[in-house]
This record gives C-alpha cells, structure tokens and sequence, in this order.
C-alpha cells in the first residue's frame, strides 16, 4: 500500500482547544484505553498480500451483461467493501486481501439480482456469475429487488425508502412512516430510547430545533431520499451530543449513464386538502453527475389541544385550543459529483422556503371544583404568519489512498436560517364582561452554521483499520423581538414580551478509533473522542443576562462483533456496543427571560440548567444483516427536561421551563421479524418495551417516577402481479410516555396501492393515512404542584392520489434503458 499520499497536518494539538479542562466523570476509559492499546499493539509491519480477481458477469445465455453493478465486501465491511461498474464486456477487476471470506452482489438492468459467497485464498483470478433475465423494463427490476427494507450494516440500520416515498407528500411523511421510527407532533424523532434522536442530512449534522428541522424535511421530496441510517450507538467518528442516537437522511446524488428524471404530483385530502409537486433531473456524461430538483407544495391542516389544569385552590382551568395551518413551500436543489484522479469530489447546495399565516383560537373557561360554578370565560385569538429561509451549501472531497479502502474525507459546510413571524392577537371576555385586550408584535432570527471536518481511515496490515480525525462547529444565532399592547386606541410597547438577545457555540473535537478482526470474524472497535465546548449567550433587551460556558470532555465507545451460529443457512451475528455522550442545553433553554404564552402560562429558560451524560450498553443480533433482537440501558446523570411549575403560592400562574432532575435508567428490548424479500409476499414486524425509572427531585420534592410502555410496528408488501403492489405499516402505542406526560394508547395505520401504465413510465399510487383516526391521544401529569389533563388530535387521516413519470434519454453503447444503477434502485 502506498503511503506516501497521506496527508500532513492533519492532527491539531490541544492548543487549539482554549479552555481545556478536562472534566471528571465516571466511566471504564481504562478499559477503553486497553482496548485500544490491544488494537495498535496488534499491528504488524508486514504488508497483507493481495490477490486480483476478475468477476464476468454473463446472461443465461452465456452473453456478456455490460455495464452491470458489482459490489464485493467482506461479512463486515471493513476489511473490503468496493463498488465497481462492469465494462462493455461484463468484466470488473477488484485487488483485495487474500484468506477473506467475501460476499459478491450483482445487479443489473433487465435481469434479477444475485449475491454469491465464498473464500477468497488469493489463487482465484476470474469468477464468473450468471445473471437471469428479468422483465424488460427498469421498473421491474425495481420491483423484483431481493434487497431488504431494513438491514444491518456494521454498527447502523439501513432502511431502504422507495415503497414508503411511493404514499407519501414529503420527506418528512417518509421519516413518519418508517418501521423502528416514532415521531411526536412536535417533530422529535425516537429510535431506541426516550431522547430524541440527532437528525443528520447526507452526514451533517443541522443543528436546528426539532420543529426547524421537520419543516425542512417537508420541503423535501419524497423521491428525494435514497436511504435512511439509523444509528443507535454512533461510534466516536460522530458528534458525542447524538444520545438517542442518529437519523441521517441521505439524498439521491446523481445516477449512471445518460440523462434521466421524474415529474411527480399529488393530493392528500382530510378536513383540508394538501398538494404538492415535484421535479427531478439528473446527467451523468461519464466523466461527472449532476442533479437538479424542485418542487413546490402547499399544506393545510390544524391541530386541536384540549387541556384542564388545577388552576388554584378549588378551581380549574380548562382550555380548547385549535390551530390552522396554511402556506406554500418552494424547494430546489443542485449537485455535482466528479472524480480528479484519486479525489472525488461531492458539491451540493439547496434552499427551502417555507411561508405560513396560522390561525389560533383558544376557549378558556375557569370554574370552581366544589360548586362548578363559573368564574370567568374569555376567548383569545392569535394569528401569526411570516416565512421561514434555509439555504445550504457544501463541499466534500474524499481521497483513495490505496487499493484496499484507506481515505482521506474532508467537508466544508455552511448552513443558513431567517425565521420572520408577525403576530396579532386578542382577548374578548363573555364572562364577566370587562373591556378586550390584545397587541401584536414581531419577531426576526438569524442562525449560521459553519463546519468543517477531516476524516482519515488507513487500512492496515493484519486486517486492522485506524480512523482518526478533527471537526469545528461555529453557530451564530441573533434574535430580536418587539411586542406592543392594545388597549382601545392607545398602543403602548409590551415589555413582557420584548427582547433581543445573541448566542454563539463552539465545538471543537478530535477522535481517535482503531477496528481489528481477529481470526475470520471477530471485530473489535474501540474508540475515544475529545470535544471542547464554547457557549456564550448576551440578551440585550430588556435586560443583560449574559452567560459563559466552556468545558471539554472525553467519550469513549467500544464495539464488539462476531458470528454466533448459522441456523438453516442463516447466519446469525452478535453485537455489543457500549458509549457515552453529552446532551447540551440551548440558548433557549438557558434564556431566563419570561415570554408570555397567555395570561395563565409563560414560559422561561434556566441558566443553571447543567449538561446531562448518558452511558448507553448495547446487545443485539441480527441474522443475514437483518437486525432481529436488542436490549439495552441508557443510564442517564443530572437529566434535564421541559416541567411545569406553578409560579406563585396562589397557583394562579404558571410556567414552563427546564430543569435537572436527577438520574434516570431506561430499560429498552426491540424484537423485529420478516418474511424475506424477492417473493410475492414481504412484512416486517417488529416491537420495543422501554422501561424508566426517574430518580430525583421535582419542584423541590422526592420524584420517583417509573414508567414502561410497549410500541408494535409493522410494514406489509403484497406484488399484485408485475405493474401492481399493495402496501400496509403502521404503529401502535401502549399506554406512551413523553417526558413526564403519560399518554393514553394510540397509534396509526396506513394503506397503499400503485399501478404502473405506459411502458412502467407512469406509476399512480392511491393512499390512506391513519385510516381508523387512531394517531390522537389523551395525556396527564401529576407531578409536584402541577396536575393537568388533556387531550391532543390533529387532521391525520387522509387520502391522497400520487402520480410519478419517469423519463430518460440513454447513451449509444449503453444497456441500461433509464440510465439508472443500482444506487437508484432499492439497495
């Protein structure tokens, strides 16, 4: 392996970190270190021998398929994963370490799918593979994937999300729909645990709030996504603030051979109907790729939240709040790719506009617990619309350092956020009958994000990898709101509500990670990962509550894998992960200014909220890359989370704010079964039990609060001969948990059914979403001096009609009629 190409300078010393503090915390980092000491001490200088092996692939006729993908990797990936395009001649080439137990896959337009397996001693030259002939069309070959909806990778699901995009609007109804995945009406996104998960786009990270971020996944076209990672336990490689994990969407970058694209539109009808359309253009010449994308989509829906709040002694405070929401959103988006010798280089840059003019109107009535008699009624209506605007812009360029899989990964990445939102609103009273108040106001926000990172993994002998590498993080966040009063005609400013503060975060981290495969399957990983943390806040109206925060941590991982047994063919194989990570408060929720909600409720933020730690331990099994089995523990320390407490001795007011609690552990088990795919039939069905036990104070009082709920997901596939497919998921929730709101059962199922016309050119899918009107639930809290009721619904059963027309303009010498490979397909 040449060396001589890898890069200079790349380690920074720790003088780049100002304020270096190590922190002390409690966990087996010596054991980490053994690990991986092991590791490096395991390297040897000689370099592994290597053998050339040709793959022909060949039609039943024993005809050459050219042009056909082939992908060669070793039963984890990290010895040898290599993905080449077979020449005119269905030939492809591949150096790989000899005394290696390889998988082979091919595929190919107009034939079925074929994976072979077996052990390469490095005195094998040319292994030929048969293909048979599928149906004569792109779409079939689609259709007919042997690959599965959900597999295992190393250490991350994959989910494969072209029957999901088939039913749905939006990226977001994608991520929505997606078994192992649960996401609550305010965005958040949960895989294993109770925290939500980190949502990442193409591997970087947004850093925006959960209702930022699932408005940018609405702007996205569903056709848009070409796989979903799920990361329960990301190694060191990624940022240690991923507690419950990560989801990284990762977009269509471009296809193979000529010119292709799609047209899309569709309805969705419920009490409001939402339509959008869609866009994609894609080009490969040979030499780059490139992609272009727009769509436009309008939504209208509302959400309907009924609450009853021990308001004071004797009396109750009941709301009914109902919101409309409305407003078109524009998406576009451009890449390019192209290789420069050993670089290949990833550009790509979006922006999304999102307008809105929502409408809430919000019943309060206030009455007494003993007699019911009524003390006040009041009706308040807001009406808030503005717009918000997201661009995007990166650069990647990834070098192959050698023929084995060493390279050096570099991104730069700037992302840029304007929220603009004006505000009226008012209060009439029926009851007693006293004057009306209201006002209006605006506000303005900015966020800039800067990073750049660079990864190096270096292939070495003895079947040992070493990764290692840097990232900054830079985030600027500037906000300025400005609210009035409204009494008759006098409008005077409202200082409960006006204010204008500035934020900025750093985060600079350095990792370290070695993984070595002891004889033919065992796979040690051992990692540690240093971030140095900057955050700085300064309100400036109404007045200074600035803050300063800088800190640096280590956090170490360890992952353990191995083949267990084969059972009819089936290969079974063991995973044990262990990782600590960081969770970090926000400006948001450190800002001790009080923002007025209504006149019941504010809402606050607390600046001696402390960052939590959580320690997660891993076990699971997957059998053929198909995750089947897991249990683990999340053991969390000083956890912080959104409370409730009443504001004065009278319990007339309350407020809404963050606090650290104490410690939590949570108990989770995930089972998963499927039929496997390439039949006419193919369901996955899955469950998870998470159990908690919080363990700390609450409003100043002993909290001991213990919770477990079970959540059921399924996904159903029916082939209903060559043009047609039905399809069935769905979830259900056993008495939920959100926080410290215990939630009533709910769920939801869905329904679809596509066909395919003119060629397999035209596909029209007809859906239902959450047909038995199940997705709503009712919620409680008792904790402290806080108990309250409610319930929760939302305009989430609907049917829709969806119409995708693929085209596409193939090259001369070229076999593949759409100019698609099998990275478009479902792989």
């Amino acid at each position: 392996m040449d060396r001589s190409s890898a890069p200079s300078g790349l380690f920074l010393t720790l003088t780049t970190f100002p304020f270096m503090k190590i922190s002390a915390f409690r966990c087996p980092l010596q054991i980490m270190f053994v690990c991986l000491m092991g590791l490096l001490v395991s390297m040897q200088s000689a370099a592994q021998a290597k053998g050339s092996l040709t793959i022909k692939v060949q039609s039943s006729r024993k005809e050459p398929v050219p042009f056909a993908t082939i992908r060669i990797r070793s039963g984890n990936d990290i010895v040898f994963n290599e993905t080449q395009v077979a020449d005119s001649n269905g030939k492809a080439t591949f150096k790989l370490p000899s005394d290696l137990p390889i998988l082979i896959t091919v595929s190919a337009v107009n034939h079925t799918d074929e994976e072979r397996s077996f052990f390469f001693n490095g005195k094998t030259h040319e292994y030929v593979i048969v293909l048979q002939a599928g149906s004569k069309t792109l779409r079939d070959v689609i259709i007919s994937s042997k690959k599965p909806l959900i597999r295992q990778e190393d250490d991350k699901t994959i989910i494969e999300p072209e029957a999901l995009a088939e039913s749905s609007s939006n990226g977001y109804e994608v991520i929505e729909k997606t078994p192992g995945l649960f996401v609550d009406p305010d965005g958040n996104i949960y895989i294993s645990s109770l925290s939500p998960a980190t949502v990442y786009i193409n591997g970087r990270e947004m850093k925006m709030s959960a209702a930022d971020v699932a408005a940018l996944l609405k702007t996205l076209p569903p056709q848009a996504i070409a796989k979903i990672e799920i990361l329960r336990t990301p190694s060191a490689k990624y940022d240690a603030s991923g507690t419950g994990g990560i989801v990284n969407v990762v977009l269509k970058k471009g296809v193979k051979l000529g010119m292709t694209g799609s047209v899309s539109a569709g309805i969705q009808q419920g009490n409001f109907s939402n339509k959008f359309t869609s866009f994609n253009l894609n080009n490969n010449d040979g030499k780059k790729s490139s992609n272009f994308n727009l769509s436009v989509s309008k939504r209208n829906n509302f959400e309907t939240i009924a609450t009853n709040r021990t308001f004071a002694p004797d009396s109750i405070l009941k709301q009914t709040a109902g919101t409309h929401y409305t407003g078109p959103t524009w998406s576009g988006g451009y890449g390019l790719t192209r290789t420069y010798g050993k670089w290949d280089l990833d550009f790509g840059t979006s922006a999304n506009l999102m307008q809105f003019d929502n409408n809430t109107t919000n019943n309060t009535d206030i009455s007494k617990i003993s007699t019911q008699a009524n003390l006040t009624s009041n009706l308040n209506k807001v009406d808030y619309s503005g717009y918000s605007l997201n661009y995007r812009i990166g650069l990647e360029g990834k070098k192959k350092l050698d023929t084995i899989g060493s390279e050096w990964d570099n991104d730069i990445f700037y992302n840029y956020t304007k929220n603009k939102g004006d505000q009226d609103f008012n209060t009439t009273f029926s009851f007693p009958v006293i004057p009306a108040t209201g006002g209006d106001g605006s506000n303005i926000n900015y966020r800039d994000l800067f990073t750049l990172r660079s990864d190096l993994k270096l292939k070495m002998p003895k079947k040992f990898t070493l990764e290692t590498g840097a990232k900054t993080s830079i985030l600027g966040y500037r906000s300025v709101s400005e609210y009035f009063r409204v009494n008759g005609n006098v409008r005077s400013s409202d200082a409960s509500r006006t204010n204008t503060f500035r934020y900025r975060e750093n985060i600079n981290a350095l990792y370290l990670q070695g993984s070595k495969t002891f004889g033919k399957d065992l796979v040690l990983k051992a990692g540690v990962r240093l971030e140095n943390t900057n955050m700085t806040g300064h309100q400036l109206v109404p007045g200074d509550t600035s803050f300063s925060i800088h800190r640096s941590d280590l956090f170490p991982y360890v992952y353990l894998s191995r083949n267990i047994i084969k059972i009819m063919n089936y290969g079974l194989r063991g995973y044990l992960v262990y990782r600590r990570t960081i969770t970090r408060p926000v400006y948001e929720q450190l800002n001790p200014f009080a923002r007025f909600i209504d006149p019941y409720l504010s809402d606050r933020g607390n600046p001696s909220l402390r960052p939590q730690f959580t320690t997660n331990y891993e076990a699971n099994i997957s059998v053929d890359e198909r995750p089947i089995l897991a249990v683990g523990l999340n053991d969390t320390k000083d956890i912080f989370t959104n409370v409730i407490y009443q504001s004065d001795s009278s319990q007339a007011q309350a407020y809404r704010t963050y606090d650290n609690l104490g410690k939590n552990k949570e108990w989770y088990f995930r089972a998963l079964g499927a039929l496997p795919p390439g039949g006419k039939y193919f369901f996955v069905l899955g469950t998870q039990y998470n159990h908690n036990f919080y363990d700390g104070l609450y409003n100043n009082q002993p909290l001991q609060f213990k919770k477990g709920s079970w959540t059921f997901f399924t996904y159903h596939m029916l082939r209903l001969g060559k043009l047609s497919q039905f399809t069935m998921n769905g979830f259900l929730r056993l008495r939920g948990q959100q926080q410290f709101y215990e939630l009533s059962t709910f769920g939801v199922l869905n329904a679809s059914i596509n066909r395919m016309f003119f060629k397999q050119k035209l596909t029209v899918t007809l859906s239902a979403n959450d047909i038995l009107l199940t997705n709503r639930n009712d919620f409680t809290i008792s904790q402290g001096a806080v108990k309250a009721y409610g319930s929760r619904k939302a305009d989430s059963r609907r049917f829709g009609i969806n119409l995708r027309y693929n085209f596409g303009i193939r090259k001369k010498e070229d076999n593949n009629p759409m100019g698609l490979d099998a990275a478009d397909k479902v792989n």
